[in-house]
């Protein structure tokens, strides 16, 4: 009984703790995006590694850095079926020319059928509709993972200034690890990797979609409009729900 108790306790120990977000810091302090990459996916500092892309407007950076690294790290994508054809095609087309370990993830078509049954559910429960077709599903791969790399840059807000590169994700109970790459890149090192590196561009953003979702819920933004205004117009709604209020979505 007492041996079932010891191992009942190891099983639900966190895979990392707030001390281990501190000595990476410290690791890898100085080290640039490149460096950093390498030494952890490398060395084997962070276990089981995903990278989350929605595949928009910036994400072709950081899975170029990945690719360069290891570009057998699984990329996930939730595929809800309500994305814009543009993204699907360029998706496939970053994925051949990286060589991209794709993994797709979709909602559960039972639940789908049962809530859903229409397709129409964004126009009446937006915040409905992401948790079925992108909260769960996500939730579900990541607890499979030990760390998750996102696409979040300290000046896109206020709430970002401060954040580390590496930090402990607060959702999730087993203490998995969330890596910030890009924390410290500025909008004009992004705008360079772009064309250092000849990168291309995701076709809706030269049609004024800055922030890029679902096909229903994503609309034109004006010159000079918050890039996110275009997001869930007309609601009372900024986030789809799988990262908290005033965090970048993955990428």
């Amino acid at each position: 009984m007492n041996e079932t108790r010891r191992i009942d306790r190891l099983e639900a120990a966190p895979r990392f703790t707030e001390h281990d977000a501190v000595r990476l810091n410290r690791m890898f302090r100085g080290a640039s995006t490149q460096e950093m990459l390498a030494g952890v996916i490398e060395g084997d500092l962070a276990g089981d590694i995903a990278v989350v892309s929605s595949f928009g407007a910036e994400s072709a950076v950081l899975l170029h850095l990945l690719a360069q690294v290891d570009a057998r790290i699984p990329v996930l994508f939730l595929d809800t079926g309500k994305h814009f054809a543009e993204t699907l095609t360029y998706r496939d087309g970053l994925v051949e020319r990286l060589g991209l370990n794709l993994v797709v993830l979709t909602p559960d078509p039972e639940e789908l059928a049962a809530k859903d049954e229409s397709g129409l559910r964004w126009s009446y429960d937006p915040d409905g509709c992401c948790e079925i077709r992108k909260v769960k599903p996500l939730a579900e791969a990541l607890s499979g993972y030990d760390a998750s790399l996102t696409g979040r840059k300290a000046f896109q807000s206020s709430t970002r200034a401060t954040l580390p590169r590496f930090e402990i994700d607060t959702s999730d109970a087993q203490g998995r690890l969330k890596i910030n790459p890009l924390i410290d890149w500025s909008s004009e090192d992004i705008e360079a990797y772009f064309t250092t590196h000849d990168l291309p561009r995701h076709p809706l953003v030269a049609r004024g979609f800055p922030s890029i979702g679902c096909e229903p819920c994503t609309h034109k933004v004006a010159p000079g409009e918050d890039p996110r205004s275009g997001r869930w117009k007309g609601w009372d709604k900024t986030e789809c729900g799988i990262h908290k209020p005033g965090e970048e979505p993955f990428l």
